[in-house]
């Protein structure tokens, strides 16, 4: 039996989609981005700014929720209300929001007995709102004063635009898992988004910042209460009945990530498993010829799907080249070619190249080529990652009960600077 087949999907799978990325987020960049007026600092004028609500669900955020309201009451824009659903916080986040009742004019709380989860959270906010657009942080994420501005461009600039996604920037970056997501989040996430609406669909909304118009939620049901994640499912939602998804780059909120491999592992496990189950729950509508234009995002993560199964089975067959003499054609301690490695290596170092470039504008530290070093490592540790976290994902998704209340529980924010 001969493997080369399998070899050869391995290996040029995250070859050929880095071109894909790479192509399309420059193509992006020049016939979008680069052409807008301003910078994060100078949204475009716009002939509309109607009110808006922001929606701050959060779950024992009591380290967090003064500087997130802070931040986002901060913001540049003409009308604006805030809404903070606290979700059964077992922390001082009750008693701390009450303080900031005071301190906040704009500012509505409302709490929650015990915890239902992010989905019912965000869908008690866009309740309880006021305005038909909603703006939605996490608990923890810092809005940048002019980042609602850019949101309502496009949210009020047609009313086929449903949801907008903004430009989540990392804050703690001290550590080398802090470092390289600096380059993960620019030189993948950022660059699919920006490939992603250049063929017409994007796989998900950030659930860090996102916008969303009322009707449109209305329309599809708001969030689902049982999926892991909440925001890739809307995102597929709201794209099935034909409402358009932006991604504006220049709406920025800072962030902060897991910095230990136990927090790690366990949010890139609940974003796959999310993945997988909306594309289980969706799969049947895809089916349909007017749901053509989700095709290919669909497609693209379908086929990742199979390349970390793929792999792993490259990974146990190589271990067991090592051990035991393997039949004919299966390989053996040399099974991975060199030469696709070295491709592989300075493909991932271009992709990071161009993103970086792109993305420079949105850092705080214009230094932002000195993390280039560090994401030498990125193909090994984050292609790995996504690899066992599919793998155990996809058995998950499959074998959770239906029905299910996805429940959250507060993630590894990473290593903290300590406040003055």
């Amino acid at each position: 039996m001969n493997i080369n087949w399998l070899l050869d999907f391995v290996f040029f799978y995250p070859l050929v989609m880095a071109w894909v990325w790479m192509i399309g987020g420059t193509w992006y960049f020049f016939r979008w981005e680069r052409r807008k007026h301003g910078d994060p600092d100078h949204p475009p004028p716009s002939g509309r700014t109607p009110p808006c609500s922001i929606i701050i669900p959060c779950f024992d955020e009591a380290t967090d929720i003064r500087d997130t309201v802070h931040y986002a009451h901060a913001s540049e824009y003409p009308e604006f209300e805030i809404i903070v659903v606290n979700d059964g916080s077992e922390d001082d986040t009750g008693r701390i929001l009450e303080e900031l009742t005071e301190e906040y004019p704009r500012l509505r709380v409302v709490h929650l007995a015990t915890n239902q989860g992010k989905a019912i959270a965000l869908r008690t906010g866009a309740l309880a709102a006021k305005h038909e657009f909603l703006i939605g942080i996490d608990g923890d994420a810092l809005l940048h004063p002019k980042a609602v501005a850019w949101m309502m461009f496009h949210l009020a600039s047609g009313p086929r635009v449903g949801a907008v996604t903004g430009n989540p920037r990392i804050l703690n970056r001290s550590t080398l898992l802090g470092k390289l997501q600096v380059g993960e989040f620019s030189a993948t996430i950022g660059l699919i988004k920006r490939a992603q609406r250049v063929y017409g669909r994007i796989f998900t909304v950030s659930g860090v910042i996102a916008g969303f118009r009322r009707t449109a939620l209305d329309r599809v049901g708001y969030w689902s209460s049982d999926m892991v994640t909440e925001d890739i499912d809307i995102s597929w939602r709201l794209q099935l009945d034909h409402w358009d998804i932006r991604y504006e780059p220049n709406a920025l909120c800072y962030i902060y990530m897991p910095e230990t491999l136990r927090g790690l592992w366990r949010q890139r496990l609940r974003w796959a498993q999310g993945g997988v189950e909306t594309v289980l729950r969706h799969s049947g509508s895809l089916l349909k010829w007017t749901k053509r234009r989700l095709w290919a995002v669909a497609i693209e993560y379908i086929v990742s799907i199979l390349w970390a199964y793929a792999m792993a089975a490259v990974l146990v067959i190589y271990l067991l080249g090592v051990i035991v003499d393997l039949p004919s054609g299966w390989g053996g301690p040399s099974i991975i070619p060199q030469w696709a490695g070295v491709i592989l290596g300075i493909t991932a170092l271009l992709q990071f190249l161009v993103s970086l470039m792109i993305d420079r504008r949105y850092e705080i530290d214009r230094r932002f080529f000195r993390n280039y070093f560090w994401v030498i490592w990125y193909p090994l540790a984050f292609w790995l990652l996504s690899m066992t976290t599919t793998v155990v994902a996809l058995p998950k998704a499959i074998l959770k009960r239906t029905g299910e209340r996805a429940r959250w529980v507060s993630p590894d924010r990473g290593l903290r600077p300590p406040k003055e």
